[in-house]
C-alpha cells in the first residue's frame, strides 16, 4: 500500500515544518512588522521549538496520528502567543478527529483531514477566503489536494498541486486589503503587503509537500 502515509512521515512533516519556521523567522518578522506587531516570526519560532522537543520524545505525541495531532495543537496553542497558536492548534485539532488509533492513512484521508483543520482554523478565527489571512493560502491548497484525489493522482502530485495553490494563495494576499485582525486597522495601507499567517500556512503545506510527497517518494525509492 505505496499511498499510505505513515505516522513516521508525519513526525518528519512536523519537524520538517519547525525547520522551515526556523528558517524563515526573519521573513516572517519582517512581514508582520508591515502589517501587526512583529512578533508572528518570534512567536511561530517559539511555538515550533517546543514542537521539536516533543518530536524529540515519541513518549510525548503518543503512538497514533490522532494523538499525535492533538499533542501538536496544544503545544501551539500553549506557547504561540498572539492568534497564531490557536489558530494553528485548531488545525491539528479538527484534523486528529478522524484518525485516533491509526498508524497510517491513505492519500483520501489525509485529503479529509486537510478539510477538517481547514474547517477548524475558519470557526476559530471567522475568516473566510480573500480576507487577507493564513485562508488565503490554505483554503487553496485544500481544495487542490481534493481535486487531485479526485482525478486519481498519486501523493507526491497531488501535494505538489497543493502546494502550488498554497504558494499562488499567498502571494495574493499582497494585493488584498486585509479585514481580519490587526491588519485591518491599516485599511487600504495594507494593501501591498504580503500576510505573515498565509506565508507560515504556505510554509505547512509546502513542508507537507516534502515529507509527505515527491521527496518522501524519493527517500524511499
Amino acid at each position: 500500500m505505496s499511498q499510505d502515509i505513515t505516522l513516521a512521515q508525519f513526525r518528519r512533516w512536523l519537524s520538517l515544518f519547525a525547520e522551515q519556521v526556523q528558517e524563515q523567522v526573519d521573513l516572517l518578522t519582517e512581514l508582520d512588522a508591515a502589517i501587526g506587531d512583529a512578533d508572528h516570526g518570534a512567536n511561530m519560532q517559539r511555538g515550533m521549538r517546543k514542537v521539536q522537543e516533543r518530536l524529540q520524545d515519541p513518549t510525548a505525541t503518543g503512538g497514533d496520528i490522532g494523538s499525535l495531532f492533538r499533542s501538536i495543537a496544544m503545544t501551539l496553542i500553549s506557547t504561540v502567543g498572539g492568534a497564531a497558536g490557536p489558530l494553528f492548534g485548531a488545525f491539528f485539532l479538527r484534523a486528529a478527529k478522524d484518525v485516533d488509533g491509526t498508524d497510517a492513512v491513505s492519500l483520501e484521508q489525509l485529503a479529509a483531514m486537510f478539510r477538517s483543520g481547514l474547517e477548524g482554523v475558519q470557526q476559530r478565527g471567522k475568516a473566510q477566503i480573500e480576507e487577507k489571512t493564513m485562508i488565503d493560502a490554505l483554503q487553496p491548497a485544500v481544495e487542490a489536494l481534493e481535486a487531485a484525489v479526485a482525478e486519481g493522482l498519486d501523493a507526491a502530485a497531488a501535494l505538489d498541486r497543493a502546494l502550488e495553490a498554497a504558494r499562488r494563495g499567498m502571494l495574493h494576499t499582497a494585493e488584498l486589503q486585509a479585514s481580519k485582525g490587526r491588519a485591518s486597522y491599516l485599511g487600504p495601507r495594507s494593501i501591498g503587503h504580503q500576510d505573515p499567517g498565509a506565508t507560515s500556512a504556505f510554509y505547512l503545506i509546502q513542508s507537507a509537500a516534502a515529507a509527505l510527497g515527491r521527496q518522501a517518494q524519493a527517500e524511499e525509492s
